[in-house]
C-alpha cells in the first residue's frame, strides 16, 4: 500500500461515490491507474464493500455512549448474547483488558438511557460496568 492507495482510500471514505475520473484528477493520476488500483484494493480485501449513510445514522441522538462491560467467569457469550438483543446496542466489542466488551449505545433521552443502563447492570453474569456519554462526534469511519 502506497501513497495512492491511502489517498484513494481517505478520498472513498469521505465519499464511496466518488468517480474514477474525479479521483483520477484529485490524485494526479490516470483513470486507467485509479481504476487498476481501486481493482486491486478489492480484489486484495482491503476494501470489502461500498456503502452509504442515512439521515438516519447521521443524525443526533439524543443520548450516545460507550460502556465498558466487565463479565464474571464464564458466562462471556451468554452476557454477549443478551447484550446484542438490546436495540440501543449499537455495537458490541470484545476486548482484552480489564473489559470484556465495549458496548456503543444509543438511546433517545437520558431517562431512556439510564432505564437501558439499568437492564445491562441487571444482566446475570455482568461485574461491572463503566459508562462514557459522548458529546460531540468530529469524524465517523475509518
Amino acid at each position: 500500500m502506497d501513497d495512492l492507495d491511502t489517498e484513494l482510500l481517505s478520498a472513498l471514505r469521505h465519499n464511496a461515490r466518488m468517480s474514477v475520473s474525479s479521483l483520477a484528477a484529485m490524485t494526479g493520476a490516470s483513470r486507467a491507474t485509479v481504476a487498476a488500483r481501486i481493482d486491486r484494493l478489492v480484489a486484495g480485501g482491503t476494501i470489502v464493500g461500498f456503502t452509504i449513510r442515512t439521515s438516519h445514522e447521521t443524525r443526533s441522538a439524543g443520548v450516545r455512549a460507550i460502556v465498558m462491560i466487565e463479565v464474571l467467569g464464564k458466562l462471556a457469550d451468554r452476557v454477549a448474547d443478551q447484550l446484542r438483543g438490546l436495540p440501543q446496542v449499537r455495537a458490541l466489542h470484545s476486548t482484552n483488558g480489564k473489559w470484556d466488551f465495549v458496548a456503543e449505545l444509543e438511546d433517545r433521552d437520558l431517562a431512556a438511557f439510564d432505564e437501558t443502563l439499568r437492564r445491562i447492570r441487571l444482566i446475570n453474569g455482568i461485574n461491572s460496568t463503566e459508562t462514557n456519554i459522548l458529546l460531540k462526534t468530529s469524524k465517523t469511519g475509518f
